[in-house]
């Protein structure tokens, strides 16, 4: 590796005393950062999967702008731009510093370019004045722009060769041993940069430059961070002080230009798990980001397993214009998210139209509510198709991908296409419908398409999973299943409801509770209907039964939803005028969020816990009623509905009822007042022991474990 240029000094500048710079504080400043890399041997070097992990971490870092620093003419380059595996640069330094190059528009930047080119003579007298050295052969063919290109073997670099050029008024470099480039004075890989940041107003501290070869020694030396990757030309690594270029991985090409971006903290690593659920724990409102209020479900669920030193990052999605971009990183929640931004509008023809007016319903085995719009439909492909590209760029080669629910149904096949390597697994947190009621889905094809792409997929109940076997019976390979009841973290319910004050329990009368989402598939309006009927024929109760019903609203804008509001609080006022006296009144409604200590002094206060869903895939508030009474030793009966899930692990000690019976629903309530305080004692005692200490952390890891065999005993899919 050589370099020389007539009677100016070819030595790169001294680097500025805070040139070297390691570990993560080099990024901890906001602002512009850049990346400036050759490519052959550089960016270009290395396995294809170093370089698919290099493109992903930079398109995930916007803020990282890319520079292409090439001894490549642009047509060369063009034909590089086209590989998949490549970053778009927002600027090309080509021709080995002779071109400097808008990469937006492939344009020239006329004013750089022309400073760097001060003095050139033009190829054809560079090529005549030098074509009395035979050793010199021009590269015909190579796209080149002011400059010329020669094929030399290391014995003719001659000092009579150098003066010739230096007469030319040209500067020359020699790279691995072969290539010989003549230059303009002024045009070098480091001018060049240093003019772009003069002209960008880059601060040469936030920018890394990486090379491999001769040509690349310019870059060193002016005042950034350097990395030369592991496949480097020894005499680079000899001729750039370690002050200059501190990041030298033993990794090649792309991989080394990975390691030095996350050594000073400009990227965060690929992740061996990425989970996937379509809300985040967190959401964005115009007073800034917001905990949701909701005590139970999954995102509590989630929260919990992140809790631990799971290196995983939860991909998510968030409802936020574009205008508020900026603040996708203030939420301040401690936790691994990687938001993937929605529009009000996207989300609206996502999440409300799709999945809760044409998913939800066939889910929950109600297929006549089921409202079907193509328009939807494609707002649900789309967004499904860019949460999988979005999970693909924080997968780590090989990661275990763990999707939640129906939201996310055809993530699994757009994942199979591009991360063939990935393993999938997806769980269902609802019920499964028997096949021909999912079949009444217009595009149940192209979901169970997707569905077997899956390596594995979870539910709560034997029952469900043999139903989701059922309906992907055509399939050759249909994913494996497992069954894996989710569970509650007992231990902080307990201390919880311990230390809540004994008095908040005391009530005149029979207190029956209920604490779900408002959703008509959890039978509310048939709940204050059973009401009504008791106090019609249980004339005893009047005056002493209150049925507390927490039951928050629903997300704005679902129809189904809204007009089950209307319907539940009508019906609330008509029971609550015909039957109120003095300062009694049999129905006490709770429509808004409340906060789980709040919760837990209902569940204590409760003489019967009334569960009535239709369709249930679990239902965690029946597991905190039971943990939250016994640990004070109460007596609280649980009645609970035939068709949710926790009945097939709650059901030998639970009073069960049928929701679709209005009859039973008022008979069995009844029954359960009528307990005798020995018998709700022992069943509580009971429902105790059945529920274990089984706590989400377990249960996470079981299914992870299981994505993870599951790929093992299929084999490598993408062989």
């Amino acid at each position: 590796m050589a370099t020389g240029a007539g009677s100016k000094s070819v030595e790169p500048e001294a680097s500025s005393s805070g040139n070297r710079c390691c570990g993560v504080s080099a990024g901890a400043v906001g602002g512009e950062k850049v990346l400036v890399t050759d490519l052959d041997g550089t960016l270009l070097g290395g396995s294809d999967a170093d370089r698919l992990r290099l493109r992903n971490a930079l398109t995930r870092h916007p803020e990282v702008t890319v520079v292409f620093a090439t001894g490549r003419g642009l047509d060369s380059v063009r034909e590089v731009l086209r590989d998949p595996l490549v970053p778009q640069p927002r600027w090309i330094i080509a021709d080995v510093g002779a071109s400097v190059v808008d990469g937006a528009d492939l344009t020239p930047v006329a004013t750089l370019q022309a400073r760097l080119r001060a003095g050139w003579p033009g190829a054809a007298v560079v090529r005549a004045a030098l074509r009395r050295f035979p050793a010199l052969t021009y590269q015909e063919g190579v796209a080149q722009d002011g400059r010329c290109s020669f094929l030399l073997p290391p014995t003719g670099l001659t000092r009579e060769l150098l003066d010739a050029v230096v007469a030319l008024g040209c500067s020359w470099q020699y790279s691995a041993d072969t290539y010989f480039d003549v230059l303009p004075a002024p045009a070098d890989k480091g001018h060049a940069l240093v003019a772009l940041a003069a002209d960008r107003g880059w601060s040469m501290g936030r920018v890394l430059v990486a090379g491999d070869s001769g040509n690349d020694r310019s870059m060193f030396g002016r005042g950034a961070h350097g990395v030369i990757v592991g496949n480097a030309e020894s005499a680079l690594l000899a001729a750039v002080p370690p002050a200059q270029a501190a990041h030298r991985p033993e990794l090649p090409g792309a991989a080394g230009i990975l390691a030095a971006l996350r050594e000073l903290g400009w990227v965060e690593a690929d992740y061996p798990l990425v989970v996937g659920y379509h809300r985040a724990p967190v959401t964005w409102t115009p007073d800034g980001w917001r905990t949701p209020s909701s005590p139970n479900g999954i995102l509590p669920t989630l929260n919990s397993v992140f809790t631990g030193d799971l290196r995983a990052v939860w991909a998510a999605g968030v409802v936020i214009e574009p205008g508020d971009f900026a603040r996708l990183d203030d939420h301040d929640t401690g936790l691994p998210l990687a938001f993937l931004p929605l529009t009000s509008g996207e989300w609206h023809e996502y999440f409300h139209r799709a999945c809760k007016e044409a998913l939800w319903p066939v889910l929950m085995s109600q297929p006549h509510r089921l409202h079907f719009d193509p328009t939807a439909w494609t707002a649900y492909r789309e967004v499904n198709t860019r949460f999988a590209d979005h999970i693909g760029l924080r997968a780590a080669p090989g990661a275990t991908v763990w999707l939640h629910d129906y939201n996310l149904w055809l993530v699994p096949g757009r994942l199979r296409e591009t991360h063939p390597d990935l393993r999938v697994g997806l769980f269902h947190h609802t019920p499964f419908p028997e096949p021909e009621v999912f079949a009444t889905l217009p595009p149940a094809a192209e979901i169970r398409d997707s569905l077997g792409a899956l390596d594995w997929a979870g539910f709560h109940t034997q029952v469900f999973a043999g139903r989701f076997l059922a309906s992907l019976t055509d399939l050759a390979r249909p994913p494996a299943v497992g069954v894996h009841p989710l569970g509650i973290d007992r231990a902080a319910i307990e201390e919880l409801a311990r230390s809540r004050p004994p008095e908040r329990r005391k009530t005149d009368g029979p207190v029956v509770l209920s604490v779900e989402r408002l959703d008509y598939i959890k039978a509310p309006v048939q709940k204050v209907d059973a009401i009504a009927d008791l106090l019609v024929r249980r004339p005893e109760l009047r005056g002493a039964l209150r049925f507390r019903l927490v039951c928050p609203p629903p997300e704005p804008g679902i129809t189904a939803y809204d007009d089950t509001r209307q319907v539940l609080e009508r019906r609330i006022d008509e029971v609550n005028r015909a039957w109120a006296a003095g300062d009694w009144q049999p129905i006490e409604y709770f429509p808004r969020f409340l906060s789980f200590p709040e919760v837990i002094d209902h569940y204590l206060a409760a003489d019967v816990f009334w569960v009535t869903s239709l369709q249930d895939g679990m239902n965690l508030t029946a597991k905190e009623f039971i943990a939250a009474q016994a640990a004070v030793r109460g007596c609280g009966v649980l009645v609970l509905s035939r068709h949710a899930g926790v009945a097939g692990q709650l059901a030998p000690a639970a009073v069960l009822t049928e929701p679709n019976s209005p009859a039973d629903l008022a008979e069995t309530l009844y029954r359960a007042l009528r307990l005798p305080p020995a018998q709700r004692r022992q069943r509580l005692s009971r429902l105790s022991d059945l529920l274990g200490q089984h706590s989400p952390a377990e249960w996470a890891a079981e299914i992870i474990a299981a994505i993870q065999a599951a790929r093992s005993r299929r084999g490598d899919r993408a062989a």
